[in-house]
């Protein structure tokens, strides 16, 4: 088991299917409950893109490559999670399903989190006798909030079926055995069983961020685009929403510097305080875990450790 001091070595991970995926730098492990009770861990190591391009390491370039690096490792853990889960059938999922899979559920996403709210930003003007433009920060004020309503709504929505709970109280394991080894504590179920499942660098906290800064960060750079007077106005508006969807890579970057410092500060009250509706909104997509689903998620950072271990020895 591994007992650490505090920030040795920066661990991270996310829920699968009857598991837990953990990364630490130079490692991933993913942990999965067989149907037959026997738990399955895979490992593997890895050199981030980072290491070969250091500017990569930039503040504020990072966040964009670890999110992308994470979309990655996310569809091999969900690859891996959802065949172990079907081990008792002929059928299996590979790698391309998963992928595809995740884009449509990409394209969906952005439908759902781009499109509508934008399209419904400018039908709330015309409601009201207001003429809401790009320019405007009402207009990117409407279209954060509309955000933040959908994404509960979808969590919640989707909350009711028990296979995502599975995988919430799964989700709940990992932050439990992240903050046991942030601890330095030993990684046994009985010390992870203390701990929260409310943790500040959560995916669902980075979300929240990423939608409260794109208010800003929009309300600030749209006054100062061109607005093209010869094409028709579903044409602008089109050419807005393709521009929304490229700017949230800096955004995204934005808002891993964002987490980082908050997660590096929290013994500061404005800090906690400013971190407080992130870690609430994690309370719809987290559950308490049971004992085994915790030995699962220890399983997968014990194996990561162990792996990132050996690569830095060799």
């Amino acid at each position: 088991m591994f007992k650490t001091k505090q920030g040795d070595i920066h661990v991270g991970g996310q829920a699968v299917i009857e598991g837990v995926m953990m990364r630490a730098s130079k490692s991933m492990a993913i942990a999965v409950r067989r149907p037959n009770g026997e738990i399955l861990v895979k490992e593997d190591r890895w050199r981030s893109l980072s290491e070969r391009w250091p500017f990569l390491k930039w503040p504020f370039v990072r966040g964009s490559l670890i999110l992308m690096e994470a979309l990655i490792h996310g569809i091999q853990a969900l690859t891996f999670s959802a065949n172990q889960a079907l081990e008792e059938q002929e059928e299996s999922v590979g790698e391309w399903d998963m992928f595809f899979t995740v884009l449509l559920a990409f394209g969906a996403g952005i439908g759902l989190f781009v499109v509508l709210p934008h399209v419904i930003s400018g039908l709330v003007g015309r409601l009201f006798g207001i003429k809401l433009g790009i320019q405007h920060f009402l207009f990117h004020v409407i279209d954060g909030g509309v955000k933040i309503i959908i994404f509960l709504g979808y969590v919640w929505l989707i909350s009711l079926f028990k296979e995502i709970r599975r995988i919430f109280e799964y989700h709940g394991a990992e932050h439990k055995s992240v903050y046991t080894y942030e601890a330095g504590e030993a990684l046994t179920v009985e010390n992870a069983k203390k701990f929260s499942t409310l943790h500040p660098r959560c995916g669902t906290a980075f979300i929240l961020v990423v939608l409260l800064i794109s208010i800003f960060f929009f309300s600030i750079v749209f006054p100062f685009l061109p607005t093209l007077h010869d094409v028709p106005g579903i044409m602008n508006q089109m050419i807005a929403i393709v521009m929304k969807i490229l700017f949230m890579f800096p955004i995204a970057g934005l808002a891993y510097e964002v987490i980082r410092f908050s997660s590096r500060n929290m013994e500061r009250g404005l800090i906690r305080l400013a971190v407080l509706p992130g870690l609430w909104m994690q309370k719809l997509t987290t559950r308490e875990p049971t004992e085994e689903q915790l030995e699962v998620a220890l399983a997968a950072l014990n194996r990561a450790l162990h792996v990132h271990s050996q690569t830095e020895g060799a």
